[in-house]
């Protein structure tokens, strides 16, 4: 290492750079820093008020802590108090006058080969420590005393704009999140198409519509059953919706406001015998709740066989269908999905098929993602909590004429494609923003971030005469009172 570095750099290790100190804490009530309260980017520490301790050992400002045990190993802090009392699962660095100020932290806080190095040294088994001599043999480049406070001085300019820049890139996902949901509420209520409404005046009303729903629906109905959903679904009471329910004060005069069991079938899957492989080695597409996900599903994790697929209540699905999970822990239950393919499902999906065609699938796909937290909300039960096909029937819907749903697919899609290219183009830069603190962090301890100057006196002269100043120093035999 040391034939790449510049000249008058050198590497020493650790050991020969700093003292370990064990002093011990004076009695009294005094801040007491322990393991748990030492982040691992090392950045800040949060202390507490509390006798001195057995074991515990007394940090001064300028001070290096290591952390020696789990959960912070490899945690390094640097003292910025003028007394500090710390737990014995600490090393406690001191300088001995060859570093300049926060040069040693910023080596080994963000230094990956020491974290390994003090992982691959721990012993025991309940507790993995990692020793105080092991802390410290570790090499670590050195230039010269007035060089490594121009590094330093560089680094904390520069890691404070990378730190601006990246407080400034998170707010990003919030903002889209927030641009996203806007974009659903104007496309639901109505504002996102006012222009459009104006200068088509003469469209076919949406109850119109909802009058052609019914008739294509009856003439299509498999059984009495499903007839009888259709009528109930059309009833008065099912078709009125409150203020609450809508999320908004007002819809467009042309659009009518119904529930989802009015404008398609909603039905559930199921799941063919696990314990019969032979079911699952086929070709027919089988989804599950958890490849619902705001998403347009052209391909799924599992294909069942023939055999398997008559073997339980299922039904192949057309493309168009929407779905949506009914269960599912965390984010799962409330998602919704579009399928692009031919697919069975399961039994903790719900599927609303719109065969009749007067309803674009991304109308609804849409607004079920604007209803999440809403739909969240009517599952039943405990542990988890779930919805059934019968709760998703009564879920609210507001219907825009056919026209006005593709003038609305348009937009929306325009707009959520320009997000999802802001998205992009965020994800790229963050990753840059991520490695460049490590990029300039490798620059500073390779000589290459802050101009070398000639004149400086090299660290090897500074490191000998630290060492024969050391050694003409009498030993002087301390008694503590």
């Amino acid at each position: 290492m040391k034939d790449h570095l510049p000249k008058g750099w050198t590497t020493v290790r650790i050991s020969e750079l700093c003292d370990i100190t064990k002093q011990k804490g004076c009695e009294g009530i005094r801040p007491y820093l322990e393991i748990g309260n030492v982040d691992i980017i090392s950045k800040n520490y949060v202390f507490t008020q509390k006798p001195s301790v057995k074991g515990c050992r007394t940090a001064r400002r300028n001070d290096l802590l290591v952390s020696k045990v789990r959960p912070t190993r490899g945690a390094i802090t640097f003292i910025r108090e003028d007394e500090l009392q710390v737990s014995s699962a600490f090393t406690i660095l001191r300088n001995r006058g060859a570093l300049a100020e926060k040069y040693l932290w910023l080596y080994l806080a963000w230094n990956r080969d020491y974290l390994n190095h003090l992982g691959e040294r721990c012993t025991g088994t309940m507790y993995p420590t990692t020793s105080d001599n092991d802390v410290v043999e570790f090499d670590v480049p050195i230039p010269p005393l007035p060089g490594q406070r121009r590094i330093v001085e560089r680094l904390e300019m520069l890691l404070r704009k990378v730190d601006t820049i990246r407080s400034r890139l998170e707010r990003i996902p919030t903002i889209l999140k927030r641009f996203r949901q806007s974009v659903l509420v104007a496309a639901s209520s109505g504002r996102l198409t006012a222009d459009w409404r104006e200068r088509n005046r003469h469209t076919e009303v949406a109850s119109e519509l909802l009058s052609q729903i019914k008739v294509l629906r009856m003439e299509a109905a498999l059984n009495a059953k499903e007839k009888k959903e259709i009528v109930r679904a059309f009833q008065p009471d099912m078709l009125t919706l409150t203020d609450d329910e809508l999320l908004f004060n007002k819809i467009p005069d042309s659009w009518v406001a119904c529930r989802i069991g009015a404008i398609g079938t909603v039905m559930n899957g199921s799941t063919p015998s696990r314990k019969r492989p032979e079911f699952w080695t086929g070709g027919i597409p089988w989804v599950s709740s958890g490849e619902v996900r705001n998403n347009i599903i052209t391909a799924t994790r599992e294909c069942i066989t023939q055999e398997g697929y008559e073997s339980c209540s299922l039904r192949l699905l057309p493309r168009g269908t929407v779905l949506l999970a009914m269960i599912g822990e965390g984010k799962t239950r409330g998602q919704t999905a579009i399928l692009n393919i031919e697919a069975a499902i399961n039994q903790n999906i719900a599927a609303v098929l719109l065969t009749h065609g007067l309803i674009r699938p991304e109308i609804l796909w849409r607004w079920f993602q604007l209803q999440y937290e809403a739909t969240r909300e009517r599952g039943g039960g405990s542990c988890p909590q779930a919805l059934n096909c019968q709760r998703v029937r009564e879920l609210p819907f507001v219907l825009p004429p056919l026209p006005e749903q593709q003038e609305i697919v348009r937009r929306v899609e325009a707009l959520f494609t320009l997000t999802d290219q802001i998205e992009a183009r965020y994800a790229k830069a963050k990753a840059y923003v991520d490695k460049l603190t490590q990029s300039l962090l490798a620059k500073a301890f390779r000589g290459e971030l802050v101009p070398q100057d000639p004149n400086d006196e090299s660290a090897s002269v500074l490191l000998k005469r630290i060492k024969e100043s050391r050694a003409q120093k009498p030993f002087k035999n301390i008694r503590r009172r």
